[in-house]
């Protein structure tokens, strides 16, 4: 008996099992039957070890070399490390649907046990909605695209893994996307059972808050390891390229963001229902559309698989669940009018609302961009695609606008801000923004847009310190000293200054941005031994070649020093890789270096024996905060997430006492 056999009866007997969570999960809840709920919870419990088992099968196959099962003499080769042969589990189509369900299961698993706090009216739908999902993936897996097909001749060696995907960025981005995907699906299924069940108050947003923050750093973490893995692998000397299936990746990400802003006004104000529902049905719906995409082939990317048969499945998926939620969401719609109306606009509501639309359309140009070329494929005959070009001058206002509105926001009063609050409040940051707009062009910068985006950003950052020194100082007028009271701040206001956390990330990485498109330098250039290549006051001398094979992977590697001022500074070994069965693609190895605040980054374009060497040369100006601000972005959303301690009497009325001298103070 093989392994694939121990998997292919685990997936079936899921499938099975799925099955049965959903009928009895909605027999209990119609019947009023409690035995069927808690029976159908358990099944979901049985359907995660079964994945696990199916995947660990998987696994284990991939680990013996099983050649007579195609997905692994397709994805692994006696060649390959062990390490990247496991990480192959998931490197193709079919294991990455394996993933996708195992993890759907592992957290549905941990939202059956943990929520038992959420209205108990929701938890029978919320297991049917998770379940069909799941049933779903498993209906693809078992009938149409299974990981544990074997084949008829059993080869001696495999193919082996893409050689881009043998890098160490194959061990985490992969594995943090899907999962990021996957993690919409609990919200989505809190909706929809809010929905069904008509409990359309603050309660369902509550159960879900701290799940929605760990999907959103699920998916932030994601984002920024394919970001940095396109930097170091791809040899083009940038993190973001507006690729199709980097852009579906961000698309949930914003309209999730969007939605852990608006379900602060809902839970404080009563307002925005129809728009928080709007936006987490579309957060699961994007996802959906992200996971189509890169399996129907209908998109040409260099992340995407090759054309295949369950491209149609997802699509008819997608399409199901769109229809279902706008049937119960306008079959909801009287139920969802707001407690509250809008005071003023002029108040933090209003700067909250403002955020929401510039997020929410800052990703329907991505998508308007993404999908365009099927469109004028559909309409005209033709593939018209969509350049980097219409998203640098679409987004990246809005992305700029954005972190005004950001930095805005804090300053602004809850309801209606007076004219004396926002003169008092707005003065530094103001003055912080005036001085670097002026200074900026005085020290030599001329590009308009780029003073402006420094600018903005200065604003915001001086708005978001503005406010941890006026928390700061609330706390200290009670007795406390000023390291304390900032400790206290932020242990007793997490989701505020966690919040704020995230915003200075963002504004560090938009620095980054802003620094590496303006003011990124790039030579080419053919050197002989000896020569050298000078940019921007770096020296890059060629040294030589070394030829390296081991474990029959050939590297190649050019050697260069490199000087600034006359002195040598560093040596540096830009070079290639070819892997055994793929001469023809050599995979890069990139040299990047930090210098303070900027990137040397050298490619090595091509060779001529250990005599000549051509190289790519670019001068990467604040890309160090790009990884920086990402990283407090996610250590941000952790805060946020992090539960609180148990909080006594006494101290609970100290807090409030303090929220509202804050308050008072705005």
């Amino acid at each position: 008996m093989h392994f694939s056999d121990l998997g292919m009866i685990a997936q079936m007997l899921a499938l099975v099992f799925t099955f049965y969570a959903i009928a009895s999960s909605v027999l209990g809840a119609v019947l009023k039957r409690p035995a069927l709920v808690v029976s159908g919870r358990r099944s979901v419990l049985v359907v995660a070890g079964l994945l696990v088992t199916a995947a660990i099968a998987l696994i284990a196959s991939f680990l013996e070399h099983d050649y007579g099962l195609r997905y692994v003499a397709e994805h692994s080769s006696n060649a390959m490390p062990w390490y990247y042969t496991a990480a192959a589990f998931y490197g193709g189509q079919e294991g990455s649907l394996l993933y996708w369900g195992m993890m759907l299961a592992l957290f549905s698993t941990v939202a059956v046990v943990l929520y038992r706090r959420a209205p108990a009216q929701l938890m029978p739908w919320v297991v049917t909605v998770l379940m069909a999902i799941e049933g779903f993936l498993l209906i693809v897996l078992n009938v149409v695209s299974s990981p544990f097909d074997r084949l008829t001749i059993v080869p001696v060696d495999g193919q082996g893994l893409n050689p881009l995907l043998q890098d160490p960025g194959m061990l985490v981005h992969p594995p943090m996307l899907l999962m990021g995907y996957m993690s919409w699906s609990l919200p989505f299924a809190f909706a929809i059972a809010a929905l069904i069940t008509g409990q359309l108050d603050s309660r369902w947003l509550r159960a879900i808050r701290r799940w929605t923050l760990a999907a959103w750093c699920i998916q932030t973490t994601g984002l920024l390891l394919g970001a940095w893995w396109a930097y170091h692998v791809l040899g083009w000397g940038g993190y973001w390229g507006w690729d199709p299936v980097e852009n579906a990746a961000l698309l949930p990400w914003l309209t999730a963001t969007a939605f852990l802003h608006s379900t602060m006004i809902q839970e404080r104000r009563g307002t925005l229902k129809v728009w928080n529902l709007s936006l987490i049905l579309l957060t699961f719906l994007l996802a959906i559309f992200g996971t189509f995409e890169v399996r129907s082939g209908i998109i040409q990317s260099v992340h995407s698989f090759a054309y295949s048969d369950i491209g149609p499945y997802f699509l008819g998926f997608l399409a199901l669940a769109l229809v279902v939620s706008i049937a119960l969401f306008v079959y909801r719609l009287p139920r969802l009018r707001p407690e509250h109306e809008f005071d003023s606009v002029v108040s933090r509501e209003g700067s909250f609302l403002a955020n929401n639309l510039l997020l929410t359309g800052i990703a329907f140009a991505t998508f308007w961009g993404t999908i365009f070329p099927i469109l004028s494929s559909v309409v005209r005959g033709q593939t018209m695609t969509v350049g980097t070009a219409f998203y640098q001058q679409v987004d990246g206002p809005l992305f700029l606008a954005l972190i005004f509105v950001m930095g805005v926001g804090p300053l602004l009063a809850w309801r209606r801000a007076s004219r004396e609050s926002l003169v008092r409040n707005f003065r530094w940051p103001a003055l912080v923004a005036a001085i670097v707009a002026v200074a900026l062009p005085i020290l030599g910068m001329r590009s308009l847009w780029a003073v402006a985006g420094f600018a903005i950003c200065a604003f915001s950052a001086a708005t978001i310190f503005f406010e941890v020194w006026r928390g700061t100082s609330v706390r200290h007028r009670h007795g406390e000293s000023y390291p304390k009271a900032m400790g206290m701040l932020f242990a007793r206001h997490r989701q505020r200054y966690g919040g704020y956390l995230v915003h200075l990330g963002l504004i560090l990485l938009a620095v980054g941005v802003i620094g590496s498109q303006f003011f990124q330098s790039q030579r080419d250039g053919l050197v002989e031994r000896g020569q050298s290549l000078a940019i921007n006051g770096y020296t890059l001398t060629y040294q030589g070649i070394t030829d390296v094979t081991i474990d029959n992977v050939e590297t190649i590697k050019a050697h260069f020093t490199v000087s600034r001022d006359g002195n040598v500074i560093e040596d540096i070994y830009p070079g290639e890789r070819i892997f055994p069965g793929f001469e023809d693609q050599p995979t890069s190895i990139v040299s990047i270096t930090d210098h303070g605040l900027t990137d040397l980054y050298v490619f090595l374009a091509g060779f001529d024996g250990t005599s000549s060497a051509t190289i790519r040369v670019f001068i990467n100006p604040l890309v160090p905060l790009v990884w920086l601000g990402g990283l407090l972005m996610l250590l941000g959303g952790i805060f946020c997430w992090w539960p609180l301690r148990h909080v006594s009497p006494g101290r609970l009325s100290e807090t409030k006492q303090s929220e509202k001298s804050m308050e008072v103070a705005v």
